[in-house]
């Protein structure tokens, strides 16, 4: 059997033979949308920073006395001593902004759905989920040992199909989807999916990640999300009824058995929300800078805060993110397997923090050399 490095290396070498290696940059954040990396400082349009909460003097200034009162870590799991009194007040703001009885923060939204999922279902039951759904949902629904099964992005026609034909032959059911799909932008019929939900006796499980702060949606009764993007910190939070999250606090093995987040993290995070809830402007103004790009290269308005202009192969997209990169601009490229082969991508976020000429200089450079 050859060694550990001799696999590793064969298989560095197939990545990198297609363009696929990826490396870890270096990054400097410095606030207003832009970032120092290898000495130059570029505007970012890669960063999950919607609102630039992350940055915010309230919020940081939060982190500085959590600190303080607090100390670095929170030393154990939650149902042991890390528990810290800074969770009451964070969880109850989430379950305010997402109207539900209550909300449970997790380590991060992955864990939050790893943890989640596998609490609900299990043999014998089914998970139908979008074909486009998030790593972390699919890796918790195999992880269940429920029967899963896909339908074709967006369509409900297809989920009813699969509904009308599977549901009878399982116990419980769990419907999945994104509010805001992460490498194409566009946003799941939430509202359509949860009366497929209530008419075949199944829940309907949203990952609002990134909707929240800029579009979100209300209307399913499992609500999992992040901290990560338009919260500006880290963490993951499940918000829905409250013998869900009483369940969830018995069952749970991300929450059961992670140390909980630092005292400094959920401090700011408490702050993000209450900016979200209080400044329905700057939660608008992401949307309108991804509109300021669509409109600028002939496209139909964005949905969210995610607009992705697709290249092809994995080379053109690193060749189209190099462009970029030299006049000024940070665009990271999605290259398989985050996105099927031949749709390799430019993914661009857009942040309040952006201002509408940035965005029309980026779009002129694609379209002047025909990356759109």
């Amino acid at each position: 059997m050859p060694g550990l490095d001799e696999v590793a290396i064969a298989r560095l070498a197939r990545a990198r033979d297609a363009h696929l290696l990826r490396s870890l940059r270096e990054t400097a954040r410095r606030g207003g949308g832009l970032v120092e990396r290898l000495g130059k400082e570029l505007i970012s349009l890669s960063c999950n920073d919607y609102l630039g909460l992350a940055h915010d003097p309230r919020v940081v200034a939060a982190a500085h006395q959590a600190l303080d009162d607090y100390g670095a870590g929170a030393g154990a799991s939650r149902l042991v001593t890390g528990s810290h009194p800074l969770y009451a007040r964070l969880e109850r703001l989430l379950a305010e902004l997402k109207g539900t009885e209550r909300a449970l923060v997790f380590g991060s939204g992955f864990l939050a759905n790893l943890g989640v999922i596998p609490s609900l279902v299990g043999a014998g039951d089914l998970v139908l989920a979008d074909r486009l759904c998030h790593a972390s949902m699919i890796d918790a629904a195999r992880m269940s040992r429920a029967t899963l099964d896909v339908f074709d992005h967006n369509d409900l026609v297809h989920c009813a199909s699969l509904l009308r034909r599977e549901r009878p032959r399982h116990g419980r059911c769990l419907i999945m989807t994104e509010t805001v799909f992460s490498m194409d932008g566009d946003r799941a019929p939430v509202e359509e999916l949860a009366g497929l939900a209530r008419a075949h006796d199944a829940w309907l499980l949203t990952d609002d990640a990134h909707g929240l702060g800029v579009c979100s949606s209300r209307a399913a009764e499992i609500q999992v999300g992040t901290l990560s993007k338009a919260v500006g910190g880290y963490g993951g939070y499940v918000a829905g009824s409250a013998c869900l999250i009483e369940l969830l606090i018995q069952k749970a093995h991300t929450l059961i058995y992670t140390t909980g987040l630092p005292p400094a993290t959920i401090a700011a995070a408490a702050v993000a929300v209450e900016i979200i809830r209080d400044e329905p402007e700057l939660v608008r103004k992401p949307l309108e800078n991804a509109r300021v790009f669509t409109a600028a290269l002939g496209r139909r308005p964005a949905e969210s805060a995610i607009v992705p202009v697709v290249v092809g192969t994995a080379e053109r997209a690193l060749e189209a993110s190099a462009l970029l990169e030299e006049h000024g601009f940070l665009v990271v490229p999605i290259r398989p397997p985050s996105v099927p082969a031949g749709t390799a991508r430019l993914r661009f976020a857009f942040s309040a923090e952006h201002d509408p000429e940035s965005i029309a200089r980026a779009a002129a450079l694609l379209l002047s050399h025909g990356y759109a």
